[in-house]
């Protein structure tokens, strides 16, 4: 893979990263629950050749349990 070719896929994931999290965002709202540290993992943005992660951070013990009853469903 050149290293255009390669920029141009870093983007790629990066743009569907962030895509992801307002989707996910967005749905997690409808739920009534909210992240506030959703967000891309800065760490994964740093490399040579990003591959983001999705950071989905810490939240009160009463989201984690509605989370978990809006996945159970």
């Amino acid at each position: 893979m050149d290293a255009q070719h390669s920029e141009r896929h870093s983007a790629f994931c990066v743009e569907e990263a962030e895509e992801t999290v307002k989707e996910l965002r967005a749905a997690l709202a409808k739920a009534g629950i909210t992240l506030p540290s959703l967000g891309l993992d800065p760490v994964s943005l740093a490399r040579e050749a990003p591959c983001p992660l999705i950071e989905l951070g810490r939240c009160s013990v009463e989201t984690a349990q509605r989370l978990a009853a809006a996945v159970a469903r």
